[in-house]
């Protein structure tokens, strides 16, 4: 954070003084008076932060955050939800349509300087399923819709929502993935959603059918995966979160034909940064005000 960026943390909170961490050392020389954190506090470092009252994370997913002492402790936890929901549903969007047209073939033959035509698939009124209708499961409808695809999501909660045609329980998992072409999962790693896309459930898809996560590793099961892919029991993937990141050189993944690898990277983006920012500045101002803040983190819930 530069000196611009604390200066405007100083104007949201006036009263407060405000420091900044260059390293872990420096952030645990702070740890004791810090009343409020911006990043990753560790269990050794909220030992040492007795006035500790709130932390905000920097990412959308808190769940490297929610460890038991935390979730036992009375700070509050907040998020960046929200602030890559853009870039990544421009992502699934861009995976989606690779995976669909099996770009793959225009990559070698290119580098192979042929000139190799194929037949392809298109969007254009086809099945999406989205598991998770958070922020980006919204704008990657929206975007669906731009394309002709009847959209259909997969949550906890049965309300209706904008762009979507349906919304199913989880309890309906296997109805869900049968209907989709593409299946893309933007749903946090939770209790309830770690390991949901098992080899059952994959089962339950179409041959033709294609695979996408960007949120979190873990939902689905690896292994399954690479066996459905390997032996064609799925079309394809697009995996930009993973089970384990970095993901292993010998995860074969990297080698699958109809597997796409991207690192973690889709919501990399300077937009992605400056609106996580603003999330946190509105926070400061509300702290300051004793207002209620907003993506408030339900510890036990885990999002």
């Amino acid at each position: 954070m530069d000196e611009a960026r604390l200066g405007e943390v100083a104007e949201a909170m006036p009263d407060a003084k405000v420091k900044r961490a260059g390293s872990l050392a420096e952030l645990a020389a702070l740890a004791s008076e810090a009343e409020v954190i911006g990043g990753q506090v560790s269990a050794d470092l909220l030992a040492k932060a007795v006035k500790l009252r709130w932390v905000h994370s920097w990412a959308a997913g808190p769940d490297a955050q929610l460890y038991p002492e935390f979730v036992d402790h009375r700070a509050l936890l907040t998020s960046s939800a929200g602030n890559g929901a853009i870039p990544l549903a421009e992502h699934a969007m861009m995976l989606m349509m690779l995976l669909n047209r099996d770009a793959g073939r225009w990559f070698e033959a290119q580098r192979e300087r042929r000139w190799a035509r194929h037949t392809h698939g298109e969007l254009n009124g086809q099945t999406l399923g989205i598991i998770g209708a958070g922020h980006s499961g919204t704008d990657l409808a929206l975007k669906a819709k731009a394309f002709h695809m009847r959209v259909i999501g997969l949550r906890r909660r049965n309300l209706p929502a904008e762009n979507y045609d349906e919304f199913y329980p989880q309890d309906r998992l296997p109805d869900f993935l049968g209907q989709c072409d593409h299946v893309v999962i933007t749903a946090p790693l939770t209790d309830d959603t770690r390991g949901l896309i098992d080899a059952e459930a994959i089962a339950a898809m179409k041959p033709s059918a294609f695979i996408i996560c960007f949120s979190r590793g873990g939902i689905i099961d690896d292994n399954a995966l690479i066996v459905a892919l390997r032996e064609r029991r799925i079309a394809g993937a697009g995996l930009d979160a993973h089970g384990v990141e970095p993901l292993p050189p010998d995860s074969e993944f990297w080698t699958l034909p109809n597997a796409i690898v991207t690192p973690h990277n889709g919501a990399t983006t300077p937009g992605t940064r400056e609106r996580g920012f603003q999330i946190f500045l509105e926070n400061l101002r509300r702290y300051s005000a004793d207002q209620h803040m907003i993506n408030l983190v339900d510890k036990q819930a885990g999002y």
